[in-house]
């Protein structure tokens, strides 16, 4: 659950800084959106990104995040399933 946390966390501080329009030159969104780049990969041209202005919601973000919460609750379940055998 801790691994899924630090995930969930970056992929969210991602999609914030996208729909608030932070300035993609500052330190800290640049550290987060390069942490977070990886995860996102695999989702890229699933959805187009909607863009209102400079701000953009981000659906890649969020089904990332969908499904690594899916895959992390099946290990999980997959963990408790095999202890009680």
């Amino acid at each position: 659950w801790y691994v899924l946390s630090v995930v969930e966390g970056l992929l969210a501080i991602r999609f914030a800084l996208k729909l608030l329009q932070a300035n993609p030159g500052a330190l800290f969104t640049e550290i987060i959106y390069n942490l977070s780049s990886i995860f996102i990969l695999p989702f890229v041209a699933v959805f187009q990104n909607m863009r209102v202005d400079s701000s953009v919601f981000e659906w890649t973000t969020l089904l990332a995040m969908l499904v690594y919460w899916l895959i992390a609750v099946a290990i999980v379940k997959l963990f408790i399933m095999s202890k009680s055998v």
